[in-house]
């Protein structure tokens, strides 16, 4: 089993209606560590781990887990939230890309029952 790592862009939400921030993410699965997870990371040190099966439940509807919210948003988009002691970070990412990386995910090592 190998190690899936991803290379994507995000949007971050600000409470600004005119401010687009773009942010590089990097997703990444590593199997040998935990089959059951994946991890998201933000620029600035900030990555979150949390269930690949969350991930996926998230593109189709909204969910959450402790930390971490994901919805889509229209049919083409979706909104990872993540609440820290710093604040909440809001991310919108091409479903495509979420969607590819999970495909790639499965491929390294089915879903472990």
């Amino acid at each position: 089993m190998s190690a899936v790592e991803q290379y994507t862009r995000a949007h971050l939400v600000t409470d600004s209606p005119d401010e687009h921030v773009v942010v590089p993410v990097a997703l990444r699965y590593d199997p040998e560590a935990d089959p059951r997870s994946v991890r998201v990371d933000l620029p600035g040190s900030h990555d979150w781990t949390f269930s690949r099966e969350l991930l996926e439940q998230g593109l189709r509807a909204p969910t959450e887990s402790g930390d971490v919210s994901i919805w889509p948003c229209g049919r083409v988009q979706t909104i990872l939230e993540f609440h820290s002691s710093q604040g909440v970070a809001v991310v919108q990412f091409d479903a495509s890309a979420l969607i590819r990386f999970l495909r790639r995910t499965y491929a390294a090592a089915p879903v472990p029952h």
